[in-house]
């Protein structure tokens, strides 16, 4: 009798996808023998205020490229097609209802994304349909009761931020992949952000 599947949804903006991102999924992945990663680009996050620097379709192009070449990493366009703003246990109890009974789910988070996780929109529910990976420094995260957590330690120092910023201001950017870095100036994003 084989293994109930185990699958993880990596959610984010990915504006740009960095060597960071696939760190972070490689370790996750190899840490709890995931069958897929399945990043989730969001349209918009009710936690971020700011427009992403890329379009939609940019983004999701970006990932399929990053990941072109890693068989159990996926992208899904699931949120790019819902009305913003994105709530992930909403989105992910909908996958959740696609799926098989006996898989295992994962919503793989940053320490940071962990803390606040409190003032998201019914985490609950989402505690109630998945186990969290969660990537930080050192240490352990808070124990929640009825939160089943993973801890991985992961310090890549990749910001999406940082490289739109080095982009913008004629700075090579750092902690990318070539084939994105390649894209990036072929479409001439974030250019002129500044």
């Amino acid at each position: 009798m084989s293994l109930p599947p185990r699958l993880a949804f990596f959610g984010g903006t990915f504006d740009p996808i960095h060597l960071g991102h696939l760190e972070i999924a490689r370790k996750a992945q190899f840490a709890l023998q995931l069958d897929q990663v399945i990043f989730l680009p969001c349209r918009q996050s009710p936690h971020k205020t700011d427009t992403p620097g890329a379009s939609d379709q940019e983004r999701l192009e970006m990932i399929k490229i990053a990941i072109q070449d890693i068989h159990w990493a996926h992208v899904s366009d699931f949120e790019l097609k819902k009305p913003p703003p994105s709530y992930t246990w909403e989105t992910l109890r909908e996958f959740k209802n696609t799926f098989r009974d006996d898989c295992r789910l994962f919503l793989i988070l940053g320490l940071d994304q962990w803390n606040s996780l409190p003032r998201w929109k019914h985490p609950e529910r989402l505690a109630e349909d998945v186990e969290f990976i969660v990537i930080g420094r050192d240490g352990h995260p808070d124990s929640r009761p009825d939160y089943r957590a993973h801890f991985i330690e992961g310090d890549h120092p990749a910001s999406s931020s940082q490289i739109r910023e080095d982009i913008s201001s004629a700075t090579p950017p750092r902690w990318l992949p070539k084939k994105i870095r390649t894209y990036l100036a072929q479409k001439g994003l974030y250019s002129n952000i500044a």
